[in-house]
Order: structure tokens, then sequence, then C-alpha cells
């Protein structure tokens, strides 16, 4: 049967490839599933690939850039959005996040990553790492939501560490549920699921922070993944009082303590998330010489006051950096454009120095930088002949970021990739393709009903809220 193919015309696309090409008058060719030709308009109309059943898009005033890789989401927790307000880390988990996830019905999982694959699509992420996949939430709940939506994701089945401890005295409910979530439950789920979803999903183990318990539980889910060839992710060094706690019982600083139990490790491939609050001096070199990625997530940091990460430390010290949102209760969306926004923002702020991150670097930590954290570098990331055809086209036309012209460029011109960083937002996404699938056009979801998720939504955290005894923590004087 031949390839269907469709031909995106008159963009300005930015690659993100190795010579980080900007394509004034661009078009891209994808044929099947993949990007077959890439450059300029007038080139490609005559290229031999393409005939008279090619689709032909105008894109014209619009920016084409790769789809962005949210490296650090929790999918079901899109129920609890506005749930666990003003609360610092320890107290949200304990009091709001924790008791709410514990109560999960059957079937929320499913409703909760539906809601968050529709939210990501339609604010241009392509591509995710699920950071904690609880048991409540059911690995079979999103598999089925990213099978029937067509994004590609990897997802972080957790493995649970028993939460209650000496060290900090937390108790985690959802710990009645420890059994369901061991080693062998997550290698059952990758024996199942690893591949599935026409290659679209991937599976990974998930851990949490070591906050007191035995580093030899920890170090056997390092031993696991190396063994079976897994990726692992992992919350890590996020909290103030992390530091500390990595001090005190393990008498390491949170990359020695990974290093120390194999969870990080040469050839391997381990995504941790936050790394806030660290041992610069001897984190980095190991971070760097293990090829750990880092999952930075400045939204969720700065809203439950875990700090501010060393991100131009990290980078400098080649470590490689990717960009998350974490989920709903702590940033309240799952836009990466904001999560690009405020990344460079709050470095520039903190260290006064306006030139310490650049857009185009902060562009990398979303797309290029977040598929080598995935091992997807040689399929997602950039637009290259070759790569799968995960893509986002942008209208990028409003007061928001005017003065930006098209046909301004080649004179001095307001910069493409600072209007994307800095000016836009999910909003101005219009189409949406992964693996060459159009899932979001003319910015209206294709692969699901809206209204019925949202429908599902309101319902579902009703029966949430009410089994956990959770309600929001706004006083309103409701009239």
């Amino acid at each position: 049967m031949a390839l269907t193919s469709s031909l995106y015309i008159h963009a300005t696309i930015i690659t993100v490839d190795k010579e980080r090409r900007i394509i004034l008058d661009g078009a891209l060719l994808i044929r099947g599933n993949e990007i077959a030709a890439i450059g300029k308009t007038a080139n490609l109309l005559n290229n031999p690939l393409v005939s008279s059943d090619t689709e032909r898009i105008d894109c014209s005033g619009r920016i084409i850039l790769p789809g962005l890789i949210n490296t650090h989401a929790h999918l079901a927790q899109s129920l609890l959005r506005g749930l666990a307000e003003d609360l610092p880390l320890h107290s949200w988990l304990c009091d709001a996040i924790w008791p709410l996830e514990a109560n999960f019905g059957p079937r929320d999982g499913y409703i909760g990553a539906r809601l968050t694959i529709a939210e990501m699509l339609k604010s241009g992420t392509t591509c995710f790492l699920e950071a904690m996949l609880t048991h409540r939430s059911g690995f079979e709940n999103v598999a089925t939501a990213v099978n029937e939506m067509g994004i590609r994701a990897c997802l972080g089945k957790l493995v649970k560490v028993e939460e209650t401890n000496k060290a900090t005295g937390m108790i985690d409910p959802r710990d009645r549920d420890i059994s369901s979530m061991s080693i062998a439950s997550a290698l059952e789920a990758h024996n199942l699921h690893h591949g599935s979803c026409d290659g679209r999903l991937h599976v990974w183990m998930a851990a949490g922070t070591p906050r007191g318990s035995p580093a030899a539980l920890h170090k056997a889910i390092g031993d696991a993944c190396e063994s079976y060839g897994l990726g692992l992710t992992m919350h890590c060094a996020e909290a103030p009082k992390d530091l500390d706690i990595f001090h005190d019982c393990y008498d390491s600083s949170p990359a020695e303590f990974c290093k120390d139990n194999n969870l990080i490790r040469s050839g391997g491939r381990t995504v941790l998330a936050h790394m806030v609050n660290l041992d610069l001096e001897k984190d980095v070199p190991l971070l760097s010489d293990c090829g750990a990625t880092v999952a930075h997530n400045p939204v969720s940091n700065c809203k439950l006051a875990s700090g501010i990460a060393p991100i131009p430390e990290l980078m400098d010290g080649s470590v490689n950096v990717s960009l998350g949102t974490d989920g709903a209760p702590c940033n309240n969306t799952y836009d990466m454009f904001q999560e690009m926004r405020l990344a460079g923002l709050i470095q520039k702020g903190v260290r006064r120095d306006a030139a310490v991150m650049s857009a185009d670097t902060i562009l990398e930590m979303a797309t290029m930088n977040g598929a080598r954290a995935l091992g997807l570098e040689d399929k997602i990331g950039s637009l290259e002949v070759g790569k799968l055809a995960d893509f986002v086209v942008l209208r990028v036309g409003g007061l928001h970021s005017a003065p930006f012209d098209h046909e301004q460029l080649l004179h001095g011109g307001v910069d493409p990739v600072t209007t994307v960083v800095y000016s836009c937002t999910g909003s101005d996404v219009e189409r949406v393709v992964v693996d060459g699938r159009v899932l979001v056009r003319e910015q209206n979801l294709l692969c699901a009903d809206e209204d019925e998720i949202l429908a599902q939504a309101r319902q579902a955290v009703k029966s949430i809220r009410n089994s956990a005894g959770v309600v929001s923590r706004q006083a309103r004087n409701y009239v």
C-alpha cells in the first residue's frame, strides 16, 4: 500500500537540528509517519516524492517546530487541580495529594489521563514521561488512554518503597497498595506493554525520593533496571529537607546516593526530577559522568517553595537538562510553553544576569534534550529527514506576539525562537502531528471528544474528594 504524504509549505521552520537551522519560507514533507524531506518551499514543491495525491497545507504566517517533550508529568493528577494550594511540599503530599490518590476509583486514572493528554496535545506536547504511575491510577488505564489518543509516552510505573520512616514521620496512605507496586509488577507491565501502541509506548520504572528508607530497597530498583534494560525516573532532592535527609540518613549527597545504589550509572537511562537542593561540587560531575538527565520543573518548584534548581551550573557541567510540568496540583497547567518561559525568567532574576540562559537553550531543553533524556534522540526532538513526524504548527499572529513578522526576519525582525519561548502559550498551537497522524487541527482535538472528557473529569473528582475528605483550602464568601 502506498504511503500517504503531506506537504507543509510557506512556514518558518525551527528545526533544532545540529546546525540549529531556521528555514524561512520552509516546507516539510511527511510520508507515512516520517519526515521525508525538509527545505525551502520552492525546492520541495518540485521534489519527486511530491505527487498529485500529496496533501498540501499552507502554513503562511505559521511557525513549525518539533513537538514538545514533557519529561516529568503526573497524568492522573489533572483531576486534583486546585485542591492543594499554598502548601509546602511535605504538607502538600501528606495532607492532600497522597490521601486523594489513595482514593481513586477504578476508572479515575483513565479519566484523568485522557484529560491530561488532551491538554498536552492542545498545548503542543507530543511526548511525555509519566513520573510516578501509582497502583490506584492503574497502568492499564493510562496505557489505554495513550493508545486511544495517539500521543507518544514513556510510562514510569511506581516501585514503592514504604514511606513511613523515622527521618520524617511522613505517612503515605498509598502504602496500603505497596504489594501491587513491586519490582515484579513493573516488569510484568513492561512485558505486556513495552513497544505497544505502534511503538509509541515505552515502559519505565519510577521511584520516589529516599526519605530514610533502607538504601538496599532503592538499590534493588536500580539493579532491576540495569538487568532488564529499563529506563528509570526518580524524584530526587526536591525540597530543602531532602538534602538534609541524604546527609543525615545516608551520609551522602543526592547524586552520591544514586551512584552508590546503581540508580545512575554509565550507559544507563535515568531521569532525576527536580534536583533543586544539591551538593554541587559532588553532584554535578557524578551526574555528568553517569549520563543522567535532570528534569527541571520550574513552576512546580516555585509553587511548592522548594527553591530554584541550579540549572546553569548543571548545564555548564555537561549535565543533560530537560523540562517538565509536574502535575496539575503543583502547576495548574501542563502547558510547556509556560514552563519554558519561567525556566528562563527565574534564572535571570535570581542571578541578576540577563544573558544567563538563552531562548535557544530553553527550547532545546523542551525538545532535543527531552528526546535525549528518553533515549529517543534518533527518532524525535528535532525536524530532520528520517525522524518521526512529531511536530507542532503555531499560529503566531496575536497581539501578544506582535510585532513579530515572518517577512522581516531577514531584515532584523523579531527573533522567532524568542517569540516562541517568551511570547507564545499553548493557545497558539493550531495543529499537532504525532507519528504522522494529525491529532489537533485548527485548535480542535481530533482524537477524542473534548466535551466528554470534561464532563467525566468533573464527575470523577466529586467522588475522589468525598472519599478522601479533602476539599479546596480556599475559604470564600460565596453568596
